[in-house]
């Protein structure tokens, strides 16, 4: 687009404005009368995986993070509530006193479940 700003009596600038978001290639073809498609996300990592990559190159299908230095954060097995307490006992994290008095009266069949669903490897003994 172009802009005519008149400064003075006698001078015009002309502005020539630019989109920065839009492509130059993203037009239609003036024999066809298309318009380019966008590649879905299938598209993009199947084409990914046809190309030679080096070994360290980051693209879609290879993004790795790399180990958090922050320790994992601790919840509650009961009510999932942030748990800054753990019963040694049974090794369940609890948030608050109501959810203890819970834990102790649970049977072992529970309490392994529990520790099974959280991923926790230690038997309860």
């Amino acid at each position: 687009m172009i802009y005519m700003i008149k400064m003075s009596s006698e001078e015009l600038l002309k502005i020539d404005q630019k989109f920065l978001f839009k492509q130059s290639r993203f037009q239609t073809n003036k024999t066809t009368k298309k318009k380019l498609v966008w590649k879905g996300l299938k598209q993009i990592i199947s084409s990914e995986k046809a190309l030679p990559w080096p070994d360290d190159a980051v693209h879609y299908s290879s993004i790795n993070a790399p180990p958090s230095f922050k320790p994992p954060e601790k919840f509650s097995d009961l009510s999932g509530l942030p748990a800054p307490y753990t019963d040694p006992q049974t090794r369940l994290r609890f948030a608050n006193k109501d959810e203890y008095a819970t834990i102790v009266d649970l049977p072992m069949d529970i309490t392994a479940g529990y520790l099974a669903l959280r991923g926790a490897t230690s038997i309860v003994g």
